[in-house]
């Protein structure tokens, strides 16, 4: 009793333990992860002779730079949006007012609909409601800046002393053990970067090709629309297209109604030339999995570790698939005409099965 107790103790202890640390563990997951991909890039300069730390730190800064020089667009192209919306308000405003009036047989006017809405209790009680809501908004923003600077330093650390980790990991196995552990990092490092490196330039690809058909058709911001669908669209697959071609849709609305139409027609035609001829050949050599176990991986990992989980569960089901195809053991497997669509049996071949049967239980009687 005593043994059974001090386990269901220690099991609640790790549960409450994990729960308290998911934030921190998801956090190190995903910087092991970015740690993989970069490594390459940090080998390469500490093989022309720059060091170690100051390598890792010049590729994670390159990084950075980069998604938050994505996000600064975009978010440019937001306000933009946005001020666009607020200076047209008025306009916008009329012709709701001027719709009410004729459908409904009202008088409301500019000046009515602003105080009666203002004196409603309706408004007064969802103010009093979600008054604490901008405060959790703050707070929700500087939780998100504090955790990536903590997985920008944790993909550091990983990324700079990463021989040193993996050697002091071995000395705790036996030699059989070692070169399998080395060649499963050798494996998760050319997955995750092979994967990095394909999406990379599918992303470009993509935000080419949609740059030229929003220019095409003169919608605004087109740059930043097209690198928009090229990020989203590779780094969330299968449905990500579609997600990111959701924005310039909205934009090309603004602009002509039709042009939506053009855009969504474009995605759907550019994601079928990608999934077919663009990414077999950019994928083939690095991360080469079927469509529905990347569907089904990316679903999974949502479930699990959330926006983290969509972004590493790819590569790390390439390497745990790649991984099993070098030490999992393998059979052949047995001819079966039918299985692989050739004839059937016929009598012509010889005796039937049931026929070789009654022949041995008829010589066994005999005997």
């Amino acid at each position: 009793m005593v043994l059974a107790l001090a386990m269901v103790a220690a099991f609640q202890l790790g549960s409450w333990a994990f729960q308290r640390l998911t934030f921190l563990l998801v956090s190190i997951l995903i910087a092991f992860f970015l740690a993989l991909g970069i490594e390459p890039g940090v080998d390469r300069m500490t093989s022309r002779g720059i060091r170690r730390s100051l390598a890792a730190f010049l590729v994670c800064l390159a990084v950075t730079l980069g998604a938050a020089g994505f996000f600064v667009l975009f978010g440019s192209m937001l306000a933009g949006q946005i001020s666009g919306i607020v200076e047209n308000f008025p306009g916008y405003f009329d012709s709701v007012i001027g719709w009410i009036n004729r459908t409904f047989h009202t008088d409301l006017s500019r000046v009515d609909v602003p105080g009666r809405l203002l004196r409603s209790d309706w408004l007064r009680t969802y103010v009093q409601k979600h008054a604490g809501g901008v405060f959790d908004f703050s707070a929700s923003v500087l939780g998100g800046l504090f955790r990536l600077l903590m997985i920008f330093l944790f993909t550091f650390y990983l990324a700079a002393d990463g021989p040193r980790l993996r050697r002091a990991l071995c000395s705790l196995l036996p030699p059989a053990k070692q070169t399998k552990v080395l060649r499963a990092f050798e494996i998760a490092v050319d997955k995750t970067a092979g994967y990095l490196y394909s999406r990379g330039l599918m992303a470009l690809t993509s935000a080419v090709a949609h740059y030229i058909m929003l220019a095409v058709l003169g919608v605004p911001y087109a740059p930043v629309l097209a690198l928009w669908v090229g990020v989203v669209s590779q780094f969330i697959p299968v449905i990500g297209t579609y997600l990111a071609g959701a924005v310039p849709m909205l934009v090309a609305f603004t602009v002509d109604p039709w042009y939506a139409v053009w855009v969504l027609v474009f995605v759907v035609v550019y994601q079928q030339v990608e999934n077919y001829l663009i990414q077999p050949k950019l994928t083939s050599k690095t991360v080469d999995i079927h469509p529905a176990v990347a569907f089904g991986s990316v679903v999974a990992g949502t479930a699990l570790l959330g926006a983290a989980g969509t972004l590493i569960a790819i590569p790390a089901v390439a390497t745990l698939q790649a991984f099993l195809g070098e030490y999992g053991k393998r059979y052949d497997v047995a001819d079966d005409l039918r299985a692989e669509g050739g004839p059937r049996y016929s009598r012509r071949d010889g005796p039937s099965p049931l026929a070789r049967l009654r022949g041995l239980l008829r010589r066994h009687g005999q005997s």
